[in-house]
């Protein structure tokens, strides 16, 4: 038998140990997440609420003012970056998106609420690297400010040269700002232009789809969301079906207006259907708690034709009609063909008497 150097035995551990060693750093190296690193020319900042009397880590400022009144409060920014960075900052009015989500109005758009009464107490700032700077603001609310609730934001802008030539991109960062004037508040919520579409089905027995639209409209001079319920039902009353859960609407702003389509499955194409929306609105308190308001109501009428289930049955009456008519035909033929066969056998009997008298 033969037995390998000891040399040659030694060189293969070695070689087996370092390709163990090389393979567990290629495991460490992916396994263990390397840190992130801004590219160069990138900045990165944040922003967050000043710790005062009103409150330490707070989400966003919510404050009541009386008309007249004013309040006064800060936020820091903090350049996490590695170069200087100088920001823009400036308040917008907030408007709701077409995703459902708080947006603030650009520096050219004209605001009318927050961001004219709130003045930051510098329109620009510089911080260093690693370093945050406080930003106070005060918010001085017009002595004929309507009561209800307002709501904006205070931003920090960075515009950089954009990928296309000439093209610059605002860079922005801010904070929502909710005020509640005081006064009387009107939470009131409409369900308008309310409309249902019967979509069908092929199979004659079967139940199809319909879609239940309508409009949300916060009339009243309160933050409102709330929760949405959408049943339909035929004449009087003999099926029901319900929507199931309905993802609830954003909070609108005051005079907001937001579209709500809602599918139903598995609806009875009862030729009427009546569809009912529901919605019961929540209104957000000074403290950030929901309260639920009386539901609203509304209703409307739609045609729900089984047109399927109809055209079986005029096939089904077709059929009858064409059956009836054959057997009809066929018996009469055979009552022409009996009657005849009768006459000649009659004429055939007179004929043979005639034969037998001669």
């Amino acid at each position: 038998m033969h037995t390998p150097a000891p040399h040659r035995t030694l060189a293969t551990t070695l070689l087996q140990a370092l390709l163990l060693a090389l393979l567990a750093a290629l495991l460490f190296a992916v396994l263990t997440p390397a840190p992130a690193r801004a590219a160069d020319g990138d900045v990165t900042w944040t922003v967050r609420t000043a710790s005062n009397s009103y409150g330490e880590d707070r989400s966003s400022f919510r404050h009541g003012v009386n008309p007249g009144g004013e309040v006064e409060d800060a936020m820091v920014v903090a350049n996490r970056g590695r170069t200087d960075l100088t920001l823009a900052v400036y308040a917008a009015d907030g408007y709701t998106t077409e995703k459902g989500q708080l947006d603030l109005l650009t520096r050219g758009e004209k605001s009318t609420g927050v961001g004219t009464w709130l003045k930051p107490g510098r329109g620009t700032v510089k911080i260093a690297p690693g370093r945050t700077a406080e930003i106070p603001f005060t918010v001085r609310v017009p002595d004929n400010a309507t009561p209800g609730d307002y709501v904006g934001g205070i931003l920090t802008s960075l515009r950089q040269p954009g990928d296309t030539e000439g093209i610059a991109v605002d860079r922005r960062l801010g904070i929502r700002v909710q005020l509640r004037v005081s006064g009387a508040l009107k939470p009131t919520l409409a369900v308008e232009d309310l409309h249902v579409d019967y979509h069908g089905t092929a199979n004659p027995f079967g139940r199809g789809d319909a879609t239940v639209t309508y409009t949300l409209h916060n009339t009243g001079n309160a933050l409102l969301s709330g929760t949405q319920d959408v049943t339909l039902t035929g004449p009087f009353g003999w099926t029901s079906t319900d929507a199931g859960k309905i993802a609830a609407p954003p909070e609108l702003l005051p005079g907001e207006k937001w579209q709500v389509r809602v599918p139903v499955h598995g609806v009875t194409p009862a030729f009427r259907l009546t569809a009912e929306a529901t919605v019961t609105p929540a209104v957000t308190g000074a403290a950030g708690s929901a309260t639920s308001l009386e539901p609203v109501h509304a209703t409307v009428s739609g045609w729900a034709v089984p047109w399927p289930l109809l055209l079986l049955l005029a096939l089904v009456a077709a059929a009858a009609v064409t059956a009836y008519l054959l057997i009809r035909r066929n018996r009469a033929r055979r009552r022409t063909r009996e009657d005849a066969r009768v006459q000649e056998a009659v004429a055939q009997a007179l004929r043979d008497r005639e034969d037998q008298s001669v």
